[in-house]
């Protein structure tokens, strides 16, 4: 058995971020004075979509700040400690999927 060589197009990067790792650095970049209400976060993010798995499935912020069942964060860290466990949700949700068992039958 072989292995396959490695390809030299570096253009892609080596992992994959998704849910809170995905989210951090936006959050970090975006003007958000806390505390803040969801539709301001939302706004000031954008309204982006969040990748949730490596198959490239996405939420968006908005859906994912309704989810929370929260209208208020008072930091960062409050904000992405709610965001966390809705991430997760979405994510076995979406592998759970007919697609995605079909996904994981496909060897490529």
């Amino acid at each position: 058995m072989a292995a396959r060589p490695p390809q030299d197009n570096t253009s892609e990067p080596d992992t994959i971020e998704f849910g809170i790792a995905a989210l951090a650095d936006d959050v970090d970049e975006a003007d958000i004075d806390y505390p803040a209400d969801a539709k301001t976060i939302a706004r000031a993010l954008g309204h982006v979509d969040v990748p949730i798995d490596a198959s490239g499935n996405t939420v968006s912020i908005d859906d994912a700040l309704d989810a929370t069942g929260r209208s208020h964060f008072e930091s960062r860290r409050e904000l992405l400690d709610a965001l966390h466990p809705v991430f997760e949700e979405f994510r076995a949700n979406a592998s759970n999927s007919l697609v995605a068992r079909l996904r994981a039958l496909v060897p490529f």
